[in-house]
């Protein structure tokens, strides 16, 4: 399995903006897609966006369409997620995820379909 270890989390004003990263490491990190889900508490772990194995194909969560952008660039073995206009409701623990082996949009919204998730890191944006 590949090693995912987040960072970039922080204390942020509403409308501010953060960058995470996740590195990967132990495994070909360009046979996995990623994924980029958060967990706030008492909350389920959801969905906020994903990439292709490229890069090419990135889905988003409609909470946070057009506020995030998520990247990856293989030969740094990270993924990022940029978030931008952040609201309070952001708020939550933010956990990266890789799946390898055959994908599809269903897959990469499910965190059930996941194989590896780092530790997470704390977004907390006050209002």
């Amino acid at each position: 399995q590949v090693q995912l270890v987040e960072s970039g989390g922080g204390l942020v004003q509403a409308g501010g903006s953060l960058r995470l990263s996740c590195a990967a490491s132990g495994r070909p990190f360009s046979s996995y897609a990623m994924g980029w889900f958060r967990q706030a508490p008492g909350k389920e772990r959801e969905f906020v966006s994903a990439t292709s194995l490229s890069g090419v194909r990135s889905y988003y969560a409609d909470s946070v369409k057009g506020r995030f952008t998520i990247s990856r660039d293989n030969a740094k073995n990270t993924v990022y997620l940029q978030m931008n206009s952040l609201k309070h409701e952001d708020t939550a623990v933010y956990y990266c995820g890789a799946q390898g082996g055959s994908v599809d949009y269903s897959s990469l919204r499910d965190p059930k379909e996941y194989d590896s998730w780092g530790q997470g890191t704390q977004v907390t944006v006050s209002s």
